[in-house]
């Protein structure tokens, strides 16, 4: 009988210990992954016709002012030449009237570039590429009575465009990021010494502009 009693209180005590069987964590949800950080590189330096220049979804706008020599409307003239710029955060736009008779040339070798953080260096322009930093630029000549347009950056400012990019690619660093950082570039200076030869003597065109003010583009009007 014990041998009896015995056998069915190991069976009970078996019953009542075994559980389900052991089911492996479901895996956790999947995470949506963080969006990849915008570039803080351009390409080339596409202008903007609007009233306020700049990329259309950048968190700030800049307002520029030009202080050497000082000009509302971002201009100068004297009896050879005519200068208009139009500043922007990704390049310094800028058309040169010849007003004379005779050819003038700028040496873009011995142009320089200061930019907001004081650095004077050489000058890249629309026809600049990675490739060329290191070779002597060749230089541009405006005939008599002609006009030329382009746009200057600093050619420390390009970057490897990388094997798949294509030749023409002319990534580089904006003259002023757009992004959060950009309030605390209000106030900096920045500007061209543009080395011409005008009437066959060497002359040097130096311009300087400010940072006036950076805006939010929310608290612009819509």
């Amino acid at each position: 009988m014990w041998p009896c009693l015995l056998g069915a209180l190991a069976a009970s005590l078996a019953g009542c210990s075994a559980g389900p069987e052991p089911q492996s964590a479901a895996p956790p949800p999947a995470s949506t992954p963080a969006p990849e950080p915008s570039s803080p590189y351009v390409s080339g330096a596409p202008d903007t016709a609007g009233a306020v220049p700049g990329s259309p979804n950048a968190l700030y706008v800049f307002r520029f002012k030009q202080t050497d020599p000082p000009s509302s409307g971002f201009n100068f003239r004297d009896r050879n030449l005519s200068f208009y710029f139009r500043p922007s955060p990704t390049a310094l736009y800028f058309r040169v009237e010849n007003l004379q008779g005779r050819p003038v040339t700028i040496d873009w070798e011995d142009s320089q570039f200061l930019d907001i953080n004081g650095r004077l260096g050489k000058v890249a322009h629309a026809t600049t590429r990675w490739r060329d930093r290191y070779n002597p630029q060749v230089t541009t000549q405006v005939g008599g009575q002609q006009q030329f347009g382009d746009y200057v950056f600093p050619l420390d400012y390009l970057v490897d465009p990388g094997a798949d990019a294509g030749p023409d690619a002319q990534p580089h660093l904006p003259i002023v990021a757009e992004d959060a950082s950009a309030p605390t570039f209000s106030g900096r200076s920045f500007g061209v010494d543009l080395a011409m030869t005008v009437l066959d003597r060497p002359a040097t065109y130096s311009f300087r502009f400010q940072i006036a003010s950076v805006i939010p583009t929310s608290a612009l009007p819509h």
